[in-house]
């Protein structure tokens, strides 16, 4: 029985799977889901098992656990190390979604009219990773496994992956492999099918800003004290200029600017401006002036706020002038810059800004580099002959304006380019309510992901 035959008869049993292991809420983020976060484990390390790995165990860490499996059928033969994340973001808010976050549900939408699956996870990353997990099993029952194989599988993805690092450095040897699959990216379009070769890093702050020692009464103080509220929303206010360009300085002495043919390139891929306004809503798209919508989420860095609060936001009025204003603030970097010194630049920049009359405080809670893959690999010629064959349509390679940290740390640590080999789209609400992953999405990448073993085995070989 071939490959794509198994994949056809346990279609079902594959998704149950995946559903059950959805229902399971690993929040890295919040403590009191930390159960939770070793069961996803648990549940990882059984489905390895069950699909044929020889070797599976759960690495612990200072945090949450690493599950690592293999099958190595032929020294000889290459190696695809596969890499996901069990961990969610947090559900929050939960009155926004249609229906409970960890309780599964498939319903039809308009870009999967053959049913989509609703949890938090879905896309981001359970559904993704759990593709490579059974295309394994689909191989071993079918006596078709190509290549040799290795999982490594995190749980704190979500929070920074502070402890892969030190996992990746400590076993370069166990983790040597000729390609890395990392799917954890999103396409253009089931019409449209692409590979990311492109991601923009990360780097995360907190920031603090306090004013008197305890909460005033608004009308005894109001217009004599500083009001933190007011003076965060200023100093926020001033980090870009008229153009969105951002005023830190030195924040872009390092960007890698592009070519005219390269972003004429990248400006090739399908995008229909006002399609993309009608699905978010907007009357108008908004960004650094200069650069088009395709290439603002994907050349170019950016600073966005995340979170803000302070004061009274219960029922009713409280006429309060708060102590102290938070913010989380995230900025989105490209090619060449590296995220410490760019949160340093912010820190140094954000507390310059604050009036005597308040007090600054600045917390840097993650980050990571920027990454650029090659698109001339043997991997990625054989990413894109299986999706040439499964989708029927030759992939577009595109850059993607999301962060993936471990990217980069592959590239410098494991010598080997990750092929981010996404089946997700743009509209899963991926960090959003209402998460969610096409289940033909599900099976598809399944079928690609087999043919990617086939493919990378007789190109390494010829």
């Amino acid at each position: 029985m071939s490959v794509n035959q198994i994949i056809q008869e346990n279609k079902d049993r594959f998704l149950n799977e995946l559903l059950d292991l959805l229902r399971i809420p690993s929040v890295s983020a919040d403590p009191k889901f930390k159960e939770d976060v070793f069961k996803a484990a648990e549940f990882v390390k059984e489905s390895l098992e069950k699909a044929g790995a020889d070797v599976v165990e759960i690495c612990e860490t200072p945090g949450y656990p690493i599950v690592y499996g293999e099958k190595i059928i032929d020294p000889n033969l290459p190696t695809v190390l596969v890499y996901g994340h069990y961990d969610v973001q947090p559900a929050d808010p939960y009155e926004l979604w249609d229906s409970p976050p960890f309780e599964p549900v498939i319903k039809k939408t308009a870009n999967h009219p053959e049913g989509a699956i609703f949890a938090r996870g879905s896309a981001d990353d359970k559904g993704q990773f759990y593709m490579h997990v059974k295309a394994f099993e689909a191989m071993m029952a079918a006596g078709d496994l190509p290549c040799n194989v290795k999982f490594m599988i995190e749980g704190e993805e979500e929070v920074g992956s502070d402890n892969l690092e030190g996992f990746v450095l400590a076993n370069k040897e166990k983790l040597k492999s000729d390609v890395i699959l990392i799917s954890d990216t999103h396409m253009i379009s089931m019409q449209d099918p692409s590979i990311t070769v492109g991601l923009r890093g990360l780097t995360y702050m907190e920031v603090e800003v306090t004013g008197p020692n305890r909460d005033l009464h608004s009308g005894t103080y109001g217009g004599a004290v500083a009001n933190p509220i007011n003076v965060l929303a200023k100093m926020i206010g001033s980090l870009k200029d008229e153009n969105e360009h951002i005023t830190i300085p030195g924040f872009y002495d390092k960007v890698q600017e592009l070519t005219a043919e390269q972003r004429s390139r990248l400006n090739e891929a399908p995008f229909e401006l006002e399609e993309y306004k009608a699905k978010l809503e907007v009357d108008e798209v908004h960004g650094e002036k200069g650069y088009t919508t395709i290439e603002r989420v994907g050349i170019r860095p950016t600073l966005d706020v995340n979170g803000i609060w302070g004061g009274y936001i219960g029922e009713g009025a409280k006429t309060v002038l708060p102590s102290k204003a938070y913010a989380k603030i995230s900025m989105r970097l490209v090619p060449d810059q590296d995220w410490k010194e760019i949160a340093k630049l912010f820190e140094d920049h954000f507390r310059s800004l604050a009036p005597k009359s308040v007090k600054v405080k600045v917390k840097s809670h993650h980050g990571g580099s920027p990454a650029v893959v090659s698109d001339t690999s043997i991997g990625y010629k054989a990413a894109e002959a299986a999706m040439e064959e499964t989708f029927g349509k030759r992939p577009i390679p595109t850059r993607e304006g999301g962060s993936i940290p471990i990217v980069a740390l592959f590239q410098k640590e494991l010598g080997s380019d990750p092929i981010l080999f996404g089946f997700g789209l743009d509209t899963d609400a991926l960090h959003s309510p209402n998460e969610h992953y096409g289940v033909q999405n599900y099976f598809i990448g399944i079928e690609t992901i087999a043919a990617f073993f086939r493919y990378f085995r007789q190109m390494s070989q010829s």
